[in-house]
Formats: C-alpha cells, structure tokens, sequence
C-alpha cells in the first residue's frame, strides 16, 4: 500500500515537496512582488526574516523564511524562568547497559509542552552540538492563547498514540500515528488534541537539520520520495490591540479557512485583551512571557525554512532479493550529517511492513555491536525480532543499545528464524517500529532510568541469557587399524 488509510482524516491542505523553496499567501496580495522588505510591505504588514542558518551559509544550505504578519514576534516583555520537571532533570548517565522500557503512561492533565519528558540525549544545546530523545505523553490541548517553540533544535515528532493538531506559524499541520513531523528551531507551535490523549516521541537535533539521506547506487528513487513530504499553507488569526474583532480569521491560502475550528472566514478571536503566553525552551530550561497579541498572525510567507510532515506509509523499502540482510541504513528516512562524511549525528530510521526472500539467510537483523547509538521505539504492532520478555517490547515503550553494547533478537526469535522455512515472507504486518541513531554516545536521565518506573530489569536476562550453544566440534576422521599379521607360526 503506497500511502496509510488513517482512521482520522485529513483536514488540511498542504504544498509537497521536501527543502523546496514554497510561499504562501492566505489573503491575495499579501506578498511583496521581487523585493523582500519594502518601506511599507503590502496590507501594512511587517516583515520577519526567520533564519535556520547563519546568513552567510552556502546556498545549497542555507534556510530562511520571510514572514509578513500583523506584528513582529520581538513585541512582548522578557522572559521568566518557569520551573518544570522536563527543564530540571538535564544530568545524563552514561551506562553501556542494553535498556528496554515498557510504555510510557498516558498524562490525563498534562499538555505537550508539560508532557514532555527527556528520556536520553548527548551534546550540548548551548554550543549547538548533538541531540535529545524525548517521549511525550498528553492528556489536553494545550490553551488555545498559547505557543511554545524550542531555541534548542529542530524537534522530531514521532507519533504514536492518538492525533496531534498542530497550529504552526506557517499554518496547519494533522499529525496521526505513522505519520511523522518537524517543526524547526524558533517556529512557535501549539499542540491540540481532536481525538483524545496523545503519546509519542520526539528527537531534537542541536545541529544542523534533517536532509534526505543520499541513495547512491540506489539510484534516483526509493526510501523516502521528495514528493512525499508535506508543509502547510499560511494561515492566521486577527486578535490584536486595538483590533475591532471583524477579520478574516484564521484563513488559509486558497481563501477558505484552514483553522481545526471553522469551516468559513468567520472571525473565533475569543475576548480582546486576553493575553497570550510564550513558552520558549532555551538551553534545556523553559521560559515563558505574556504578550497582548496572537503568536499567529501571519498572513504570508515565503522561503525554505517551515515545518513538514511524512507519511511512513509511503516509505518505499529496499531490500536484498537474492541472500544476507542488508544494513539497517537502507530504512532510513532523514538524516543529519556530522562533519564526517557518511556519518550522522542522527538518523530517523523505519521498519515497515516489507517481504522478506533471501535464501539461505537469516533473516532478521543478525547480533552487532555498533559505533552508533539505537534508540528504538515501536508504533504500532509487534517487531519481528523481540518477542519474550517480561512486557516484551510493546508499543509506547522503547529500547536502547549504546555505543558498542552488544544486541539483536532474543533467544524465541532466533531459535524461530534458525528453523523457519524459507519460503518468501512479508513480515511486519500491522507492524511498524522506528529508530533514532546516532553516531555520539547517549547518556540517560535520572527519570528515565528511575523515576518513571518504565525500566524492564530483566530485560537482558529474558533476551539472551538463555541463548542455546549449539557449536559442535568437528570428530576427526576415523583412522583405519593396521593390517593384521599373517597367519602361522610366524617361523621364517
């Protein structure tokens, strides 16, 4: 199947296309013509140039985005520090032990920002170097006069459990489980939840953003298609001061409203005056700020620096046709780039449902120990090589093998493998899991190793302890007995 049936369907529309340079305009002339910062931009809108990277990046990767709002982003009083529990557990412990986690709980109160917990990660945000593997568990929308953006990195979500309805600065994005999304460095977002509570995990890169990984003798097609990738047209609220409540509210670019709440241009501002928080993630600590405007004023955009999502369904997996199991390098979906070459300081990768053929082959991954870190968690179904353990490896839950600690399928899943039948096989059915990985090693916080309780003990004891030897010393040939004596008196 070349795309997913979601059960929740899509509300949004979107341009395609992955790193491409897009504009959008959600009322008609929004947009200044061939010049980016005119005296006085069309519509008497500000102009904002939102850049991803230093302005003086080679072209081929330098992001930015020119957006045209109602009020600039700089007009608010100074931040606070605001105590949570995510922005005070920073402390990474390095361990070399394989961990697995069952699945993390579902919070009934808790929002996004709140519900969202550092489990593992390296690197240091402040110098911009590494990255952060997070779980998030929510249980309400959070307030509808509210945004939240990471100064930190781009932030990975991967979602897992219920629908998350996510308003962006550039518009709209519907993110439901197998779907996947990136929201960059500075975009201010607001996580809404139109089907329930909502669990997932997310990633955030400290350096550089995602690209897709080259494909080599590939060839020109496979893995994830540009095509694919999906970003939102421009759409915005009129809620301001001095505002008299008549405006095109939350409308999207072709003139129809975009909003998870209208279905016309009808103003939803709410009371005027109404103040609106800002909650921003700095150096791994939260600060917030409270300003008399919506976050969400921008009428248009134009640039190559804006969120995405991806559907995992449309990932077209490579394979061998022939013997061995490849690399797991050929799942990958997005990658980051160290300043070695072929390197990454973090890989998205996915394991759909896919046919597996090779003869004489075992077929699931075989055991490694990697110079890469492999963070894993599991969407949906069940993986083709875990299956004992107390709780197993469950969607919702997680595992990590650390640099050079050695894995790969517990002792159900090999001696099954070892002895299946080699007919063509489509594993992974219903089935989807997905990895972080990367190239640093991962310390673990005091709340994932401890405090959320999630930790299996006896995960490495009910995965290969009980490996069975099945070595066999060769018996060497048998040596024949020498030829025996004549018979007789043995007199000459």
């Amino acid at each position: 199947m070349p795309a997913t049936d979601f059960e929740f369907k899509e509300k949004y529309q979107y341009q395609n296309g992955f790193d491409c340079y897009f504009e959008s305009e959600a009322v008609a002339g929004a947009l200044p013509v061939a010049q980016n910062s005119p005296q006085k931009p069309p519509l008497g809108l500000y102009a904002e140039k939102l850049s991803g990277t230093a302005f003086t990046a080679p072209r081929h990767e330098n992001k930015q985005t020119w957006l045209y709002r109602i009020l600039p982003a700089c007009a608010h009083p100074p931040f606070a520090p605001v105590s949570s529990p995510s922005s005070t557990d920073k402390t990474l412990h390095y361990i070399p032990n394989q961990l697995r986690w069952d699945p993390f709980d579902h919070s009934p109160t808790a929002d996004f920002v709140s519900g969202l917990r550092l489990i593992a990660g390296a690197g240091d945000p402040a110098l911009k170097q590494g990255l952060g593997m997070y779980v998030f568990a929510a249980g309400a929308s959070m307030n509808p006069r509210s945004a939240f953006y990471s100064a930190d990195g781009d932030l990975l979500l991967v979602a897992q459990d219920g629908v998350l309805d996510i308003r962006t600065e550039l518009g709209w994005l519907l993110v439901r489980p197998l779907e996947i999304c990136v929201i960059p460095r500075g975009v201010r977002f607001q996580v809404r939840l139109p089907a329930g509570p909502a669990r997932g995990y997310a990633l955030e890169l400290y350096q550089g953003h995602f690209a897709l990984p080259e494909l080599g003798p590939i060839g020109s097609n496979g893995l994830a298609n540009a095509r694919d990738f999906q970003t939102p047209v421009a759409s915005f609220d009129e809620d301001f001061p001095g505002q008299d409540g008549h405006g095109a509210d939350e409308a999207s670019g072709n003139g129809e409203s975009n909003s998870s709440n209208a279905s016309s241009g009808t103003a939803t501002n709410g009371s005027h005056g109404a103040a609106y928080t800002i909650t921003a993630k700095f150096n791994n600590s939260l600060f917030a700020t409270t300003q008399q405007h919506t976050p969400f004023d921008v009428v248009a955009w134009h640039g190559n620096y804006a969120p995405y999502k991806y559907d995992l369904g449309r990932f077209n997996t490579i394979g061998s046709v022939s013997f061995d199991h490849p690399d797991p390098s050929i799942f990958t979906v997005l990658s980051a780039a160290s300043d070695r070459p072929g390197t990454a300081v973090a890989d998205l990768v996915v394991f759909p449902p896919r046919w597996l053929v090779g003869e004489d082959t075992f077929r699931p991954p075989w055991y490694h120990r990697n110079t890469m870190s492999e963070f894993m968690g599991l969407i949906t179904g069940a993986y083709d090589a875990k299956r004992a353990g107390a709780g197993g490896f469950v969607p919702g839950g997680a595992s990590l093998h650390n640099v050079m600690s050695g894995h790969g399928p517990d002792v159900a899943s090999y001696e099954a493998a070892r002895n299946a039948e080699l007919a063509p096989q489509k594993v992974g059915a219903g089935s989807c899991a997905f990895m972080f990985e990367s190239c640093l090693m991962v310390g673990v916080t005091y709340w994932g190793l401890e405090t959320c309780h999630k930790v299996q003990p006896e995960y490495n004891a009910h995965s290969w302890q009980g490996l069975k030897v099945h070595w066999k010393r060769p018996q060497p040939a048998a040596v024949p007995a020498p030829d025996a004596p004549a018979s007789g008196d043995g007199n000459i």
